[in-house]
């Protein structure tokens, strides 16, 4: 009997990186792939594997199946979060072994696709002769910063964080300022190299793929196919198929059923005529800074959904996901502001379906922190940007959509401790009332057509998924 073609999809820990995990699944499936993600328990205490995504994405894909690995946890000394979080996956990859030499009895594997904090993993599928892909789940500029990262580092004397705002020069990209690269690739130490490990390690694959369409990352997409990120190395294939991003009329990250409540108030609301602020599933701010969102929200008269966290504890280092309390909105926000709102505002706890909000009609701008798949569904539902980056890439992202894709405004203030009120108002004034605005919602509106486009019949991300198909199959 002829054993059924499958790959098996090993994703990072975090919703942020198996979302688009399972949107890769889904293309695997619609060619006759069976496909198995492998999912490690968080070192953190946020569960992923225990997710009600994952129990519905099983229940509506018979053929992408889910396997938990045991947890593992690294040893309890004190080191930097992410450090802990590539130990998690380094600790991860024996089981990883064990289960694909179980499942190969039974299921003929072609390709091993990882993400991209997961090249531990590389070792793996070379002991089993397995071809080894990534699956990049930020954009083309991003893996073309990292990529040619390691060899400016090596030029550099002293630390990019003493470099200030001065621009940094990677191919393809408009320059970014060295304040707005990621707190880890500003200064040398156990966080810049456990981060230098895996860019180094990426060119092994036998190909990247990339959570973008062609078009959007034009420039970027040509210096990696150029090699000009690897200057001493060479470049394997590069694959362009984004976007893939989370559908469904509840969004890719909250429970099942009922439709949420957020999305009836939209439907009341004139088209186009709302800003939806939401800053991921980590994303959040003092109390100091949600009272200044606040004011500034009601002071620009304008209708909004907003979802407010709360704030982090002063013991929880910021770049750690943990779970936090639903929000006390009556003591974090001004007194009244609610009721005074109410008519033209909606709060909302913790948590919304940002894919289906993102897509309503009513819905006529995004406040965000720029991560790469809340970019991705700003694009394919033809909404303009406000970005307010907060954490690893989404500076860099920041720097990309505002000065090259003219996609996003910037909230000026971002690399403050607080941005005012003020701020707040100007720029959510100048997206929903201006000429340079309606500019911009039209740039999105055109970002939103190519976007459906790249997937068409012999659309640039539907060709190069075939292309990729038929490495896999020929590969193995």
């Amino acid at each position: 009997m002829q054993l059924k073609e499958s790959v098996v999809l090993f994703p990072s820990v975090g919703m942020g990186h198996l979302i688009p995990m399972v949107e890769l699944a889904k293309l695997f499936i619609g060619h006759g792939f069976s496909v198995t993600i492998v999912v490690v328990e968080p070192p953190f205490d946020v569960s992923t594997t225990n997710h009600p995504f994952i129990s519905r994405v099983s229940s509506e894909y018979p053929s992408i199946s889910f396997h938990r690995l045991p947890k593992v946890v690294p040893p309890a000394t004190f080191r930097p979060p992410v450090i802990v979080l590539f130990e998690t996956l380094r600790l991860a990859c024996p089981q990883l072994l064990d289960f694909l030499k179980t499942i190969r009895s039974t299921s003929n594997v072609r390709a091993l696709v990882l993400d991209m904090f997961c090249t531990s993993a590389l070792d793996v599928a070379d002991e089993l002769g397995l071809p080894s892909y990534f699956f990049f789940a930020s954009g083309a500029s991003t893996l073309a910063a990292f990529l040619l990262f390691p060899t400016l580092q090596s030029k550099l004397d002293g630390n990019f964080r003493d470099l200030g705002s001065s621009p940094v020069h990677f191919p393809g990209l408009p320059p970014v300022p060295a304040s707005d690269l990621p707190t880890q690739m500003q200064e040398r130490g156990e966080a810049n190299d456990g981060i230098m490990f895996h860019f180094k390690r990426l060119p092994r694959a036998k190909g990247i793929m990339i959570n973008t369409p062609e078009w959007l990352e034009k420039r970027a997409v040509e210096a990696l196919a150029n090699g000009e990120c690897l200057p001493d190395r060479t470049m394997p294939p590069v694959y362009c198929i984004g976007p893939l991003v989370a559908s469904g009329s509840n969004g890719g990250g909250g429970g099942e059923g009922e439709r949420h409540e957020c999305l009836a108030w939209l439907d009341a609301q004139p088209k186009k005529s709302v800003v939806f602020l939401c800053f991921g599933s980590m994303g959040s701010f003092s109390a100091e800074q949600v009272k200044e969102m606040a004011v500034g929200l009601e002071r620009s008269g304008q209708r909004f959904l907003w979802v407010v966290r709360s704030p982090p504890l002063k013991d929880d280092p910021a770049a750690r996901p943990g779970a936090r309390p639903e929000p006390d909105l009556e003591a974090l926000l001004p007194e009244g502001f609610l009721e005074r709102t109410k008519g033209k505002g909606m709060v909302v706890k913790s948590w919304a379906p940002q894919a289906a909000v993102l897509a309503h009609g009513s819905v006529g701008g995004f406040v965000s922190h720029c991560g790469w798949n809340s970019t991705l569904e700003a694009v394919s539902s033809g909404v303009p940007i406000i970005a307010w980056p907060l954490y690893a890439e989404q500076r860099m992202n920041k720097v990309f959509l505002v000065e090259e894709a003219k996609l996003a405004v910037a909230m000026e203030g971002y690399n403050k401790d607080v941005v005012s009120a003020e701020e707040v108002e100007k720029k959510i004034r100048w997206l929903m009332e201006s000429e340079d605005g309606k500019a911009l919602k039209d740039r999105a509106v055109e970002a939103k057509e190519k976007a459906v486009a790249a997937w068409k019949q012999e659309g640039s991300s539907f060709l190069a998924w075939l292309e990729l198909v038929r490495a896999v199959r020929k590969e193995a």
